[in-house]
């Protein structure tokens, strides 16, 4: 499965011998091309030149971020509107509950089946595709009177609403190796604002104007997404040319079992999502209820803590971007478990402490995150696509984790048990952490091999002097950018080589 072009697509192919080279060892195009899907033109600025590597400016790392918040907020949207919804439909609540679960449904299917596709196809055209049709399809979400419709959308409109999931491995490919976890950072800071924004703005929309209103502003800010992607989006070659639509389908099962690393990763997001959801679900309770006894409006507010959270998430991940990722992922699980016995002493006692903890999730959450998608995208450049949908799903099930369990612990226990089942999700990820060091091999499932430096500098003045002494003085053309990037000459390879 590919994304057409045409024979007038390509305009020329690459001369220069080592990057020509150094991209077919990786698998990538080193062809030019002047148009997308066959007929949209590109602009000149944008169009990929192997011997002219774009320049990852702040700019387009922040047009990123935009992008990111604005599709993702389709998910959210319908949340605060369901009470309208069933008023509008003359349904039962029931009936419009159905709304957000087709939505996360939806969602899932495609990052199964279309975020993978960023391993296979040109990433420009495919943001450019699925942020129109989201858009397209936004425009039947705010005519239509039928629920029935109205819900088939909906799942529509999950399905194609993975602009972010694309945009992360893009992000890691065009930024510099030194800059990778900010800029990784500052897409995902994109992602969790949308999440937040969409709620916001829709309740308040919908308290002074008809819900419809609501998705007539989400068709504005995607149609311009899509003009913002084709005006400033370079166009990057496609990678994985020997493989198949179903053979990037099958890698990507085959990882779950296969890369230790990823594993790793993908339990740790598991306890990490658990004990975020775990949190802001039952936080409404909490506040809601004695000693506190909030208003619906004030706990709203608490969201506002988590923005400043997720604010200050892109300076943290720049603070921590010459550690090894192993490094940064220690860290913001030691500190989050201490913070979390704060929850536990004092979170329905003292509403500081609520306080200290929601900010504290964000930021620490985020850097977590960051780290472990750093670490997981070094395994294989050519797989960075499959790679981040299995780690998001991964996500997916912590976040199911967390509000189904932590919600039955704290109807039946309480505030102080609920808290207290997140410290245990905090000590499972210390675990699985622990397992496996910082500098172990691929293939390498647990143990402290090559030992403990936390500095990369440290670790590339290594590899430096040992260039020096003769060691890699024939290098290939893959092993020259290998050491650029600070990856393996194993995670570089070709998915048909391994």
């Amino acid at each position: 499965m590919t994304i057409p072009t045409s024979p007038a697509d390509t305009v020329v192919e690459s001369h220069s011998p080592s990057n020509s080279s150094v991209n077919e060892a990786l698998g990538v195009e080193n062809r030019h091309y002047s148009t997308d899907l066959g007929f949209i033109p590109i602009p000149r600025r944008l169009r990929y030149d192997v011997n002219k590597p774009f320049r990852f400016s702040l700019v387009l790392n922040l047009a990123f971020g935009f992008a990111s918040t604005f599709t993702v907020a389709n998910l959210y949207w319908c949340q605060p509107l369901l009470i309208k919804l069933s008023e509008s439909f003359q349904v039962s609540y029931g009936d419009v509950s159905r709304i957000p679960t087709l939505l996360q449904a939806g969602y899932a299917v495609g990052l199964l089946l279309i975020s993978p596709l960023g391993d296979l196809v040109r990433r420009r055209q495919l943001i450019l595709c699925i942020v129109s049709l989201s858009a397209s399809l936004t425009i039947g979400l705010a005519l239509t009177n039928s629920l029935v419709v109205f819900e088939t959308l909906s799942f529509l409109v999950g399905v194609v609403t993975v602009t972010p999931m694309v945009l992360l491995p893009l992000a890691a490919d065009l930024a510099p190796p030194k800059r990778q976890a900010t800029a990784i950072s500052v897409v995902l800071s994109g992602l969790l604002f949308g999440i937040l924004i969409a709620r916001v703005l829709a309740g308040i929309i919908a308290q002074y104007a008809s819900w419809r209103v609501v998705y007539y502003l989400a068709i504005a800010v995607q149609y311009l997404v899509v003009i913002g992607s084709y005006l400033i989006i370079p166009d990057y070659p496609s990678k994985n040319k020997d493989l198949t639509y179903w053979d990037i389908l099958r890698t990507m099962a085959k990882f779950t079992v296969t890369e230790p690393l990823l594993i790793q990763a993908c339990l740790i997001n598991i306890g990490s999502s658990a004990c975020f959801t775990n949190f802001w679900v039952t936080l409404t309770f909490l506040l809601g209820g004695p000693p506190y006894n909030y208003s619906t409006l004030v706990i709203g507010l608490f969201g506002l803590v988590g923005m400043l959270g997720v604010a200050a998430g892109p300076l943290i991940a720049r603070s921590t971007e010459n550690l090894v990722p192993w490094y940064a992922s220690l860290i913001s699980v030691v500190i989050m478990t201490f913070v979390q016995v704060l929850q536990v002493a004092a979170g329905g006692i003292h509403i500081s402490a609520v306080v200290i903890v929601a900010f504290a999730l964000d930021v620490l959450r985020q850097m977590l995150q960051v780290s472990l998608s750093t670490a997981v995208f070094g395994i294989s450049v050519n797989a960075r696509a499959r790679l981040n949908a299995v780690l998001v799903i991964s996500l997916f099930i912590g976040q199911v984790l967390g509000t189904a369990v932590g919600t039955e612990v704290f109807i039946k226990y309480g505030w102080r048990a609920c808290a207290a089942l997140s410290m245990g999700w905090y000590g499972w990820q210390l675990l699985i952490l622990l397992l496996r060091g910082p500098h172990c091999a691929r293939y390498t499932w647990f143990g402290y091999q090559g030992g403990l430096e936390a500095q990369k500098v440290v670790e590339e003045k290594k590899a430096e002097e040992a260039a020096e002494h003769g060691v890699g003085l024939h290098r290939s053309p893959l092993e020259i950018e290998k050491g650029r990037s600070g990856g393996t000459a194993d995670s570089r390879a070709p998915e048909s080589a391994k």
